[in-house]
């Protein structure tokens, strides 16, 4: 199509398709059928130029935790403002609301930290935490251990680093990834992956297995890092099965292997814990946050280092005279004073205790959509959850690709007043807001259910 813009696009669609590269976007299909304009937001409800309200089923990106109205966070931006818009963290200084963020991310660490990095991304969280990686063990004589472990449909960025880490393939193709140093395991998805037969425990068993042999096959002086999410997000929602942190923080602790949680979705409550660090008993050497730190009202992430790799930075970076990274962006004043006024409101209003009040509601109704006849799987936690389409649910055979249907049920459920995502493989994904109430749920699953029952329709046509 070149650069025709079709017809039947509003005004604003056409002006931003004329200059706006998007991000994750079938890009010739987007010049067809233009942009849908989000311009308002109240609660969990965002609106579009015409006046239509949508449930956002996905929180935007997992990530607007406290809904799309809290004045609170905008009025902590202003007040910052008119202070001190702007300042830096390098060579000694400090922007002052720094400090009682550090401060208040060390008292919401799951486990005992050092330190705290600060950054504007998960992106760049986890490409500091590669980094670190690699600094760490050439200060402790170990310059060999530099390969990370990553997981298939793991999800960590889209840096040159992290995108390599990640196990999406449409995340490496044409971008010439991965690059050298990350090397694949499976990811603990017991719906696609486990044998006819095979039991949780000896699936959990079998993965760890193949973790062993990996390792044994690169050698284990030459890994530096495992890293993972709790959940895995848009590898399409996989929640792993009882025992198998467990088993996987066995084998890494035994070759000596950093464990790098990336709690960039689960962490501040998603799960109904206040991370996912939390729920499944990890023992992470690095952490790192984005998302729901200001309810994504400003960017921000941060990385959470040990001690023991603090203390190693901070004699090797002695040596040579400076700690030679950072973002001209980390701890910006504003952000910081987001994300404190989005901590007090996870503290005062009870946020994570609300998660788990209502979490049933969603996990339940999701349920319900069990035995629907293109529905193949339904999983969650807390306040994340997914449906797997499925072409033959008993035989767990995926519907073509090409035919598109999971893309179909979410435009379904967008003409019903709903804003959910598809994850490759057909997987419907649901993030609400952690604010959301149940009646709010029991719509969103309500028009879920008039999109799935259209989808089937449709899928009925051409059979």
């Amino acid at each position: 199509m070149g650069d025709d813009i079709g017809s039947g696009i509003t005004a604003a669609g056409r002006r931003d398709l004329t200059h706006h590269l998007h991000p994750y976007t079938q890009l010739r299909q987007l010049e067809q059928d233009g942009p849908l304009v989000i311009v308002r937001g109240d609660g969990v409800r965002v609106f579009d130029e015409q006046g239509r309200g949508y449930i956002e089923g996905m929180a935007g990106l997992w990530c607007a935790s406290l809904g799309f109205s809290e004045k609170r966070l905008a009025e902590a931006a202003y007040r910052q403002l008119q202070v001190l818009p702007y300042y830096h963290s390098f060579s000694g200084k400090v922007p002052g609301p720094v400090t009682d963020l550090v401060e208040a991310l060390m008292r919401w660490a799951p486990v005992p930290m050092g330190r705290v990095l600060l950054a504007n991304s998960g992106s760049e969280s986890n490409d500091t935490a590669f980094k670190l990686v690699r600094y760490y063990h050439n200060a402790i004589g170990q310059p060999a251990k530099k390969k990370v472990i990553a997981r298939d449909r793991g999800y960590h960025g889209v840096t040159l680093a992290t995108a390599s880490l990640s196990g999406i393939p449409i995340m490496h193709q044409h971008f010439d990834l991965p690059i050298d140093g990350v090397v694949r395991v499976s990811c603990p998805d017991p719906y696609r992956l486990a044998e006819r037969g095979e039991s949780a425990v000896q699936f959990v068993e079998r993965l760890a297995r193949e973790l062993e042999d990996v390792i044994a096959r690169e050698g284990p002086d030459t890994i530096g890092a495992f890293i993972a999410e709790p959940v895995q997000g848009a590898g399409g929602v996989v929640i792993p099965p009882p025992g198998y942190f467990e088993r996987v923080q066995a084998i890494l602790k035994r070759h000596r292997i950093l464990f790098i949680a990336d709690e960039v979705i689960t962490g501040f409550g998603r799960l109904g814990q206040p991370f996912g660090t939390n729920v499944f008993g990890l023992q992470p050497d690095m952490i790192t946050v984005a998302k729901q730190l200001t309810s994504a009202y400003v960017p921000m992430s941060a990385l959470y280092v040990s001690d023991a790799i603090y203390q190693t930075v901070a004699d090797a970076s002695a040596s040579v005279g400076t700690f030679g990274h950072g973002y001209t962006y980390s701890g910006h004043p504003v952000a910081c004073a987001v994300a404190l006024e989005t901590l007090r409101i996870y503290e005062s209003d009870d946020v994570v205790g609300h998660v788990r009040r209502v979490a049933p509601r969603l996990q339940e109704g999701l349920r319900r959509f069990a035995g629907h006849p293109i529905v193949g799987d339904v999983r969650g936690l807390g306040l994340i959850g997914a449906i797997e389409l499925a072409a033959d649910p008993a035989a767990r055979r995926p519907f073509d690709p090409k035919r598109g249907v999971g893309a179909h049920l979410v435009r379904r459920a967008q003409a019903h007043g709903l804003i959910v995502r598809v994850l490759a493989g057909d997987v419907i994904a649901f993030s609400p807001p952690l604010v959301i109430t149940e009646a709010e749920i029991d719509a969103m699953l309500e028009r879920t259910a008039r999109a799935l029952d259209d989808t089937l329709e449709w899928v009925r046509s051409w059979r």
